[in-house]
């Protein structure tokens, strides 16, 4: 069996052309969220701020935009140019403060324009709740009074975790799942029209050896994709990764096991290699965008998250950001564990039950 495992890993990476493309898509995934999301500050877009007004309020405004880290600042002080670069999106936002703003007078211009991108809603709405927050502060000072409520932020974790953090993890659980399901199937499809596997009937070599020895040798491949997707996100994007590394890498080694399971799946419906890939995207990217990968399953409507969190790669999502962020153990949700053995269970049933390596 030692044998046939090396034997697979050869050829696995012989396929230089597939193991490129298995390695490329995550990386470039990581890459692109981590220049958007990734670093130390991470802003929501780039705004302009016109200051005419030389009171202490306009001023306050100003440097609290400029000092906050949530918005990259152009420095561009003509309103016409600045709108231009609202249509050119070269900007998302300009905050203009007109001349005579905070001044306790009473024909004093009381107004902040805000030019917004329509296109670009986040940023809007974080934009004017910033700009919101600070105006009702200073109407409270303005008017001597104290606000006597307020809301005190408890977080259940200690640990800060960013958006880039966030889709790290699920960028990891989309590697494995693609390059299993995928991966598999499509082999496997490939090796049935090519008669390889009916050639393999007749050697020495017990199926059960060949089929753990692709299993294992594709895990090989997993965690090197683990450790290039983690390597990419810590050193070069600043993600913080607070839980066990061996926990980590166990549980992903979960996923990509359950995940090659439903290639097998994928293989046993499948007549040729076409019709492979064809099925596995129906089943991989509705979950690479529905399970977690890029936002939390509870903005999904309810209908919809209930029938979610069952897909397979929805709990491994969840234990493996349980791990990685938050340090907790994958056994605070015993549902999690649950709904993983018993795709396994599932998928091993129906891969022993029709996967044979010979058509007859």
């Amino acid at each position: 069996m030692l044998k046939l495992f090396l034997l697979n890993i050869k050829m696995l990476f012989r396929q230089r052309q597939t193991l490129f493309w298995t390695l490329l898509f995550p990386i470039m995934f990581t890459v692109i969220f981590g220049f958007f999301f990734g670093g130390e500050e991470s802003s929501v877009g780039t705004i302009s701020i016109i200051n005419n007004s030389d009171t202490e309020l306009a001023t306050t405004i100003e440097s609290t935009l400029r000092n906050s880290g949530v918005f990259k600042i152009d420095d561009v002080q003509n309103l016409d140019e600045a709108k231009k670069m609202i249509e050119t999106n070269d900007i998302v936002s300009v905050v203009f403060i007109p001349e005579g703003f905070g001044t306790p007078l009473p024909d004093a211009c009381k107004e902040i324009d805000v030019y917004l991108d329509p296109g670009n809603l986040t940023s809007n709405q974080v934009i004017t709740a910033f700009l919101e927050n600070m105006l009702t502060g200073a109407n409270f000072k303005v008017n001597n009074t104290e606000p006597i409520f307020s809301i005190n932020k408890i977080s259940s974790t200690s640990n800060e975790i960013t958006y880039f953090e966030f889709v790290l993890v699920g960028l990891i659980g989309m590697a494995l799942m693609n390059s299993s399901v995928q991966g598999i199937a499509i082999t496997m499809s490939k090796y049935r029209e090519d008669q390889i596997l009916k050639k393999l009937v007749t050697t020495p070599v017990k199926p059960w050896k060949f089929v753990f020895s692709e299993v294992f040798s594709r895990l090989v491949v997993n965690i090197i994709q683990i450790s290039i997707i983690l390597s990419i996100g810590v050193y070069g994007f600043g993600a913080n990764i607070v839980g066990s590394l061996w926990l980590t890498i166990l549980f992903a080694l979960i996923s990509a096991f359950l995940f090659q399971l439903l290639g097998f799946v994928v293989a046993s419906f499948s007549k040729t290699a076409d019709a492979a890939q064809g099925m596995a995207m129906t089943i991989t990217i509705p979950m690479m965008f529905l399970a977690g990968v890029f936002f939390p399953t509870d903005q999904l409507p309810k209908w919809l998250n209930s029938i979610v969190e069952w897909l397979p790669l929805a709990p491994l999502l969840r234990m493996l950001r349980a791990v990685m962020l938050e340090a907790k153990s994958p056994f605070l949700d015993p549902m999690n564990i649950v709904i993983v053995l018993v795709w396994i269970v599932i998928a091993s049933l129906i891969s022993i039950y029709r996967f044979r390596l010979s058509d007859e």
